[in-house]
């Protein structure tokens, strides 16, 4: 790209959320805000400031005719899309209180969470979202509106059946307004957020306006955005991590962000739009890692000697130029191995990506180096939803991957009991709705939040190295951190989802889902049916899966090894209620609805007799 514009609005100029929104209308009126992909007339479709600010009003005169009030929560169900901006902004700029509920979440799970918020207004995709989330949802007498947002032909005859539903045309009024203006307090509640838990119920995490603008300014202060930046938006907007630094901050620097039509058609998204600026979590840079061994297994011994060395002199000129190695003559190749290799990496992913944040759960250094020595500069960041929710993130200039990066400008963290990372920020919410009991538990009387990852800290760079409650400890009394060897474990393409098991044990064991698409041709090449159930018991079967287990746990130390299996085909989902909406696993879940397999790697002792 040519020319770069600095275009920041400060947390005090905004004031509000509401009102950052509205001074980029002021600044940028004409500009591109959003870039959406119209299903119907097959084309992206181009949205600027001004048109949105036109829409937000129109939502906000509709709004204003409901029975809602100043501090009132409304809902969402909704995918990423300009109307998702529309809808918060419209809300926020009433004084109301958004709740963003996952797209694919369960019923159930809503229906506990809009009633919990006492939620009077739901926002919801289509119908066929609605029929699914209905069943739920019949005893709730607090909802009094819910708005069907895509036109179809069952919501006409879905509204007859209820008086609260409304298609969002309908309800919309006819003509144009101008956008409510309004000198609100920064410190009052903007948004409940609920977490995703791995146990119990999820808690709502109530943010302020000042939460979510001031993280996103401290972002700007270590990570430079500008207005001719394109973000690639594709993790949900009810997702923190995307809605405050995929969202609020490209507001906060006028840059366009478009949406991509799904993960499957990610790939496509990527070669259209070409972004600047990406943010993800890892699964998506795992799944592009896994399509690259793929690729390269196919390809010639000299292909693949070409791919791994441009990967070791990336990485070494990348080291270089954090001046952490020196210079070495190696790196007179990378031009040539920039031509034949990295560029073509690059250009699948737009070839114009300039910063690749990851964050939302620990990217595996592996793949960050293959990456980095590719050339594509990923950043890895840290944070929670009860820190609106970044806590620290890596810099271009100082990017240390194995790390989780520097804290943000205004935040403190320090190491406390258990080697628990602790943190003060401007971004740590205002507690948990209707939970004073759990706001206690998280934060202390001095104010530190208690994050409950352990941590050391080193020049300055916060490393995360456990989950105080996920850690096992073995019979002996040895201490595993589960999440570092499940990480290894899904470097190998065969596995898809697998849980660490042990706690209180001799050993270790693994529940392991292979992965759909390769279990029939690994099978035949291994002489099993890939269709028999008993397959999966073959002994034969568990002798070459621990072999796999035991090279990608090759730099665990010993007692960190998995001695038994248990293979699945049937993958964990939201849906079973074995994964988040955030697509973590729910370890006690897992272990309630696998206790028999469980038992049973431990009944009959390690495999083969290992009984180190």
């Amino acid at each position: 790209m040519g020319q770069w514009t600095e275009d920041l609005i400060s947390v005090e100029s905004a004031g509000t959320l509401d009102g950052l929104f509205l001074q980029r209308v002021l600044r940028s009126g004409d500009s591109v805000a959003y870039r959406s992909y119209d299903r119907a007339a097959k084309v992206w479709q181009d949205y600027t400031w001004s048109w949105m600010a036109t829409e937000v009003a129109r939502w906000q005169k509709a709004l204003s005719e409901e029975d809602l009030h100043p501090g009132d929560r409304v809902a969402l169900v909704l995918r990423n899309c300009p109307e998702w901006v529309i809808f918060d902004q419209a809300c926020l700029g009433l004084g109301l209180v958004v709740v963003p509920l996952y797209t694919d979440d369960r019923p159930d799970n809503v229906d506990y969470i809009l009633k919990d918020a006492a939620v009077k207004l739901l926002l919801v995709q289509d119908a066929g979202r609605w029929k699914r989330l209905a069943p739920a949802i019949q005893g709730n007498d607090t909802l009094l509106r819910v708005l069907i947002n895509d036109p179809g032909p069952d919501t006409q005859s879905l509204a007859g059946s209820d008086p609260r539903l409304r298609q969002v045309d309908d309800w919309l009024p006819a003509g144009s307004a101008e956008p409510h203006r309004r000198n609100g307090d920064p410190h009052t509640l903007a948004s409940i957020v609920y977490t995703s838990g791995t146990t119990g119920r999820p808690k709502g995490v109530m943010l302020s306006h000042y939460n979510m603008l001031s993280v996103a300014h401290a972002a700007l202060t270590v990570i430079d955005c500008y207005r001719e930046d394109v973000f690639l938006s594709f993790l949900p907007l009810s997702h923190t991590l995307e809605r405050t630094a995929g969202y609020y901050l490209p507001v906060m620097t006028g840059s366009t962000v478009a949406y991509a039509r799904s993960i499957g058609q990610l790939a496509q998204d990527l070669e259209v739009i070409r972004p600047t600026a990406l943010i993800a979590v890892p699964r998506i840079f795992e799944r592009v890692y896994g399509r690259l061994n793929e690729q390269m297994a196919a390809k010639s011994a000299f292909a693949r000697l070409l791919f791994e060395t441009a990967i070791s002199v990336g990485w070494r000129r990348f080291l270089w130029q954090q001046h952490r190695r020196g210079w070495r003559p190696s790196l007179m190749l990378w031009p040539l191995l920039r031509k034949l290799v990295a560029s073509k990496i690059s250009s699948k992913l737009g070839g114009r990506l300039r910063i690749a944040v990851s964050g939302g759960a620990p990217l595996s250094p592996e793949i960050a180096k293959v990456f980095i020595g590719l050339d594509i500069p990923i950043i890895q960041g840290y944070g929670l939803t009860e820190t609106s929710p970044v806590i620290s993130v890596n810099t271009l200039e100082d990017n240390e991957p194995s790390s989780v990066g520097l804290p943000l400008r205004g935040i403190e963290v320090k190491i406390g009991e258990n080697d628990e990372l602790l943190v003060k920020s401007p971004g740590v919410m205002m507690g948990y709705w209707n939970n004073h009991a759990a706001t206690t538990q998280m934060i202390d009387s001095d104010g530190w939040l208690h994050t409950g990852d352990q941590a050391r800290i080193e020049r300055g760079h916060i490393y995360i190295t456990g989950r105080i409650k996920d850690i096992l400890v073995l019979s002996n009394g040895e201490k595993v951190p589960p999440g570092d060897m499940e990480l290894a474990i899904l470097l190998d393409p065969l596995f898809e989802q697998v849980m660490v098991v042990g706690e209180g044990q001799a050993y270790l064991s693994a529940m392991v889902v292979l992965n759909a698409d390769r279990w029939p041709g690994f099978a035949q090449d291994n002489g099993l049916d890939p269709m028999s159930p008993e397959s999966l018991a073959s002994p034969k079967l568990h002798t070459l899966v621990l072999g796999r287990l035991k090279h990608a746990l090759k730099d665990f130390p010993g007692f960190a090894k998995i001695r038994r299996v248990s293979l699945l085909l049937e993958p964990w989902t939201v849906d079973s209620g074995l994964l988040t909406p955030t697509l973590k696993v729910k370890r006690p879940q897992v272990m309630e609805r696998y206790a028999e397999q469980i038992g049973a790697m431990y009944s009959r002792g390690p495999a083969g007799g290992d009984h180190r």
